[in-house]
């Protein structure tokens, strides 16, 4: 697919998941003829999605380190190997885990933890319910999955003894941006003393929000909520939000299991290409 055809299909959200978009741009950089023509294709994939710091780092990467595709294909797969192997060392046996939306990395840890009996709580995730992509999925892996409305995560959350989520982005004061919910989710969790932990790949940093560039985060259409509001009816359809890293007991990344701080410091040592 080229380059004008995925960034149309990163837009309109029928490629998902933060590798899968981040690999299909870099793969669509190969039917660019020119330079100028790849500094246009990367201009257009970066600006897709604006909560995308993994979709620019992985772009940049393939930029100035004169990478192929097939090495960031082996940093995702060997950075997720990891995290599901350290993530599901969390995880007690007979553990009840609470998760929002839909995170592939979460989703890992969690099956490779499915012989310590485990059960899931999950939230449906509007307005493009990707909540039951979560649940389908652990379902077939023979996972028992308890799925609630969006309103119901506090029971959700009160049942359970440990949270998991993904994450769409870090910024440099450590702030975790991921999806609509997630505070007020953490903010439960920590009321019930509910450990939470944020699985990410290092990539999800967004090293622009160093030197004061705030990280955006993406409204989509509101007819997405609903089609034909009456008068006087304003609807927000916010994707993302901020959770303060008070919030969240420790990252879960290719580096192991640290605190926000600790991960940064790592980030900075380890990737100092992405600033």
């Amino acid at each position: 697919m080229d380059y004008k055809s995925t960034a149309k299909a990163i837009k309109a959200l029928k490629i998902q998941g933060a590798s899968k978009i981040a690999l299909s741009a870099v793969a669509s950089l190969n039917n660019c003829k020119t330079d100028k023509e790849r500094k246009v294709a990367i201009k257009l994939l970066s600006e897709a999605r604006p909560t995308e710091p993994c979709l620019r780092n992985s772009l940049k990467f393939f930029s100035l380190k004169d990478s192929s595709l097939k090495d960031i294909q082996n940093y995702f797969k060997d950075s997720k190997q990891k995290i599901a192997k350290y993530g599901s060392r969390r995880i007690n046996v007979g553990s009840t885990i609470f998760s929002h939306c839909h995170s592939s990395t979460v989703m890992d840890i969690i099956k490779t933890a499915k012989n310590k009996k485990i059960k899931v709580h999950n939230t449906e995730t509007r307005p493009f319910f990707q909540g039951r992509i979560t649940a389908k999925e652990l379902a077939k892996a023979g996972i028992k999955v308890t799925h609630y409305v969006d309103s119901a995560a506090r029971l959700a959350i009160k049942g359970a003894d440990i949270m998991l989520i993904g994450c769409d982005a870090i910024t440099s004061d450590g702030f975790i941006v991921n999806k609509i919910g997630s505070e007020m989710f953490a903010e439960i969790a920590n009321s019930y003393e509910i450990p939470v932990y944020v699985c990410t790949l290092s990539w999800k940093f967004d090293g622009r929000t160093r030197f004061g560039f705030d990280e955006s985060l993406e409204s989509r259409f509101t007819r997405e909520v609903w089609a034909r509001p009456p008068k006087n009816v304003k609807v927000s359809n916010v994707v993302f939000e901020k959770i303060r890293p008070q919030l969240i007991t420790g990252i879960i990344s290719e580096f192991g299991i640290t605190t926000v701080e600790g991960f940064l410091d790592l980030v900075k040592d380890t990737n100092p290409w992405i600033f």
